[in-house]
């Protein structure tokens, strides 16, 4: 077991130092990835996913604890659809928008006009996503699933992510039509389903607190001269007349945002970025999910333990489900402004990096390997094959971070397998040294 052990670190640690070293690269080969949070799930319907290692013989997979995103969904500002639009009409207005500029003017027109009474909602895309994720996750542990085996699905009170666990359980139960599912969207369950409610009261503060920080990258690093330049007749009205700035950044939110609908397949709005704007525009969005949301020095590196309540709720539950045997899932549907911070104080791979230099962030920590569209932790319970009750101590635990079989900060029996009590003891003794929120 010790060299499969090590063989699967060697190979894992390769594998992140390759994605580490090459971001300008994976970047500019792929633009979707540019989009940060915006980017389309990377796997899709044809169910293609990374291959998973077997389970130490003799054991089985019983049980599931999961924490996922919603899927694919509109911008949920609709001022960053309207802001491009006022400017550039206002170009247009003064005889300065020129034949590029019209074009820009008439793209953004359509996708604006679309989105009306859409904001934050699901995309068509976004909902094929979650059915994939469902169907995957039944292929990989039937065992789980089998029989009647109980589902227990929670979503935040937001209409996207309501609508993630149904598709998601939809899909399920057209597999396997004897699934006990039941289904819940509450503000009861909100203080441990979403940031922000109960005894976190200063959340807010602190991502108010690195708010600076990351404007302060913005006005440092962002040159829309170019940008601009390519859209009007006078960059020097332009200058004075818009905000090239804000301008350059709302076109480039909705760019990558259309990868998340069918609808718009027929538009791209890459083009009127060059590539040294384009990984810029990523980089400085990367910073700011890291500040805000993830385990940065920045923000005192508390941000990961806002999400203290779902990991206690993940391992009370799971340990339910150990004691009585049921085979079944916990299914929990929210936002990656959960999901980041979680997989930080899970200490789920490299995401719990912490760095002070954030002109070199990009090269060790990248959000479209963390936060895409759809993301989700999946905790896999296993037990030896044929047991009914369950000891603690007899069980494994294998996660998964956006289908990938991920590290963690315990050592491992076997491969990406640990040992549940060796884990449950890290995480709980984790939590036991909370920061004081002051509340």
């Amino acid at each position: 077991m010790k060299r499969i052990t090590l063989i699967y670190l060697l190979v894992a640690l390769v594998g992140m130092t390759a994605m580490a070293a090459t971001p300008r690269k994976q970047v500019i080969n792929n633009f979707d990835r540019s989009a940060s949070n915006h980017y389309a799930y990377p796997y899709g319907t044809d169910l293609k996913v990374p291959e998973l290692t077997p389970p130490p013989a003799g054991y089985e997979p019983f049980h599931i604890d999961h924490y996922g995103r919603h899927g694919s969904r509109w911008l949920t500002n609709a001022r960053t659809y309207e802001r491009p639009l006022k400017q550039l009409n206002k170009a247009k207005d003064a005889g300065m928008l020129n034949l590029q500029g019209e074009l820009l003017l008439r793209q953004l027109t359509l996708v604006c006009e679309t989105s009306k009474q859409r904001v934050g909602d699901l995309s068509d895309e976004g909902a094929e996503q979650l059915q994939a994720i469902a169907e995957r996750m039944f292929r990989n542990f039937p065992e789980v699933f089998a029989g009647d085996a109980r589902v227990d699905a929670r979503s935040t009170v937001v209409i996207r992510c309501i609508l993630s666990m149904q598709n998601e359980t939809m899909r399920l139960r057209s597999l396997n039509p004897d699934l006990r599912i039941s289904t819940d969207a509450s503000y009861h369950d909100m203080y441990y389903m979403g940031w922000g409610y109960g005894e976190d009261t200063l959340a807010n503060d602190l991502r108010k607190s690195v708010d600076p920080i990351s404007n302060g990258m913005y006005e440092k690093y962002l040159n829309p001269e170019r940008f601009i330049a390519q859209l009007v007749n006078d960059p020097a009205w332009a200058a004075a007349n818009l905000d090239g700035r804000q301008l350059m950044r709302d076109v480039f939110d909705i760019a990558g945002s259309l990868q998340g609908h069918h609808w718009f397949n027929d538009i791209s709005l890459y083009h009127y970025f060059d590539n040294s704007e384009i990984f810029e525009l990523w980089r400085l969005k990367n910073i700011y999910w890291y500040i805000h949301w993830a385990n940065a020095p920045q923000n005192g590196n508390r941000m990961p333990y806002i999400e203290r309540a779902l990991l206690r709720d993940m391992i009370e539950k799971a340990d339910k489900a150990i004691a009585t045997g049921e085979r079944g899932a916990n299914l929990r549907f929210g936002h990656e402004t959960c999901v980041l911070p979680l997989a930080c104080l899970m200490e789920i791979d490299s995401v719990n990096y912490s760095c002070e230099n954030l002109d070199e962030l990009h090269e060790h920590w990248q959000d479209y390997n963390t936060i895409p569209k759809a993301c989700n932790i999946q905790m896999v319970f296993y037990r030896p094959t044929g047991t009914v009750g369950n000891k603690m101590t007899d069980v494994l635990v294998k996660v998964l971070f956006n289908e990938h079989e991920a590290m963690l900060p315990v050592e491992p029996v076997a491969g990406p397998y640990y040992q549940w009590s060796d884990l449950k003891q890290y995480y709980e003794r984790k939590l036991k040294k909370v920061i004081n929120w002051g509340v």
